[in-house]
């Protein structure tokens, strides 16, 4: 009789593989015994299983090998695939050790937040991060995925920049060559804005960097920014497709990533009630229920701060859009409501569960003669952004766009109380490093 092949195969793929024998290699995440049976858990970075050991179908040097086994040495494991409660595990008939560890530093104890950051190489193989990032995968693949329905074509923004977008404090320097210092961007909108007006509808995916020096839980040094600039949109049209863009987000995580998100003991009642339409108030009507909280700090014709953020987002069991920002508060290229002209047309979308700003946007300003006045209000240097004024002198038109700081979008949908854990190596003003350097 001929013998059945062995085939190796993934954690992920075990459902395909009911009764059939399987190799599957990857690393030991916990062991434990009970009487004669051994209790193994391996990871292979698409999963975690359980694997059996038991003297009816595992062999005596299996249980030798198991006996020696520590946390994070690579192993081998033939076995048979069973159905066990929900999910699957191994009858082991085969182990082997492939590759040693030396005593794991994160161990089954727990450990304090700045242990972990210091130890974020390692703490990624952990079961939460694993849960947030691929999370966050999943985001980004349905990022992409709803740009492409929507008929977008995605642009690459430089990195490097000789313009300040959201303000000269927060640039990061760069010294280019033996020139004058350019800058880590801060966003791609300008050369989107470019992009929009030869391809109508663009889109770019890109790191950018704020230097700010702030260690609240929705900062980061550098961080992942999702900006569209649309042809021929105007604010309430730009506002929809934002409304579109999260649901569509919200909706491809609730659907691919239950495991995930069981992991992180994720509310997903709340998440399904994400859908639209999302409410949409006017800046005086979101300043007067900030007056009104008790403690409130809050004046009319200021700008929001996280708290007031939270306070607003806690009205409503979905985001809710605030527009219509004073232009004296919002930054010169959003473009003045003609028929209010104390207010630019502009929102914010803040999320549910007090996690605030998740995507920021505008109509933009498309007259040459509106913009300059509004960058010399602004103390905006005109010589290095003439480029920028070029857009309106050969074919203005109208356009609007808006900025979606992923790693905001991942702390929210996955419930995280501080935005670090949603990258995989954050940069913070108190820690520029995951590991500190002696």
């Amino acid at each position: 009789m001929q013998e059945q092949k062995t085939e190796r195969i993934s954690v992920a793929d075990l459902n395909d593989a009911k009764e059939k024998p399987v190799l599957l290699k990857g690393w030991v995440y916990n062991i434990r015994s009970s009487g004669k049976i051994g209790f193994l858990l391996l990871r292979d970075g698409s999963g975690i299983c359980q694997c059996i050991l038991n003297a009816s179908f595992s062999s005596l040097k299996s249980f030798e090998v198991f006996k020696s086994l520590q946390q994070e040495n690579v192993v081998e494991v033939k076995g048979v695939v069973k159905a066990w409660k929900n999910s699957f595990e191994i009858q082991v008939q085969e182990l082997k050790k492939t590759g040693t560890s030396e005593a794991y530093p994160l161990g089954k104890k727990d450990h304090g937040i700045d242990f972990l950051l210091q130890h974020r190489h390692l703490w990624l193989r952990s079961k939460r991060p694993w849960a947030i990032l691929r999370i966050r995968h999943e985001i980004t693949k349905a990022i992409h995925a709803f740009f492409n329905k929507n008929n977008f074509l995605q642009i690459e923004s430089p990195v490097l920049t000789p313009n300040a977008c959201e303000g000269s404090s927060t640039l990061f320097p760069v010294q280019f060559f033996n020139e004058d210092e350019i800058y880590l961007s801060q966003s791609g909108q300008f050369y989107m804005e470019a992009a929009a007006a030869a391809f109508g509808k663009v889109y770019c995916f890109n790191p950018v960097f704020r230097a700010e020096k702030s260690s609240t839980r929705r900062h980061l040094l550098e961080f992942w920014m999702i900006e569209p600039e649309m042809a021929f949109y105007d604010l309430e049209q730009t506002m929809e497709l934002a409304e579109d863009m999260i649901t569509f987000i919200v909706s491809q995580v609730l659907k691919n990533n239950v495991k995930e998100l069981e992991i992180l003991k994720r509310n997903t009642q709340l998440l399904e009630k994400i859908k639209p339409p999302f409410a949409r108030i006017h800046y005086t009507e979101a300043a007067k229920i900030l007056i009104e909280k008790k403690n409130s700090k809050f004046q009319m014709g200021q700008d929001f701060g996280g708290e007031d953020e939270t306070l607003l987002s806690s009205h409503f069991e979905k985001p809710v859009f605030v527009h219509h920002y004073p232009s004296e508060i919002k930054a010169f290229y959003m473009k003045t409501d003609q028929k209010s002209p104390d207010f630019s047309l502009s929102f914010d979308l803040l999320g549910t569960e007090g996690y605030g700003e998740l995507v920021g946007g505008s109509q933009r300003e498309d007259d040459l003669e509106m913009l300059e006045d509004k960058m010399k209000q602004h103390k905006v240097e005109k010589e290095s952004l003439n480029w920028y004024l070029d857009l309106r002198r050969y074919g203005s038109f109208p356009h609007s766009g808006f900025g979606v700081g992923l790693e905001r979008v991942v702390s929210w949908i996955c419930g995280l109380t501080h935005v670090r854990e949603a990258i995989a190596f954050p940069r913070l003003y108190a820690r520029s490093f995951f590991e500190k350097q002696n």
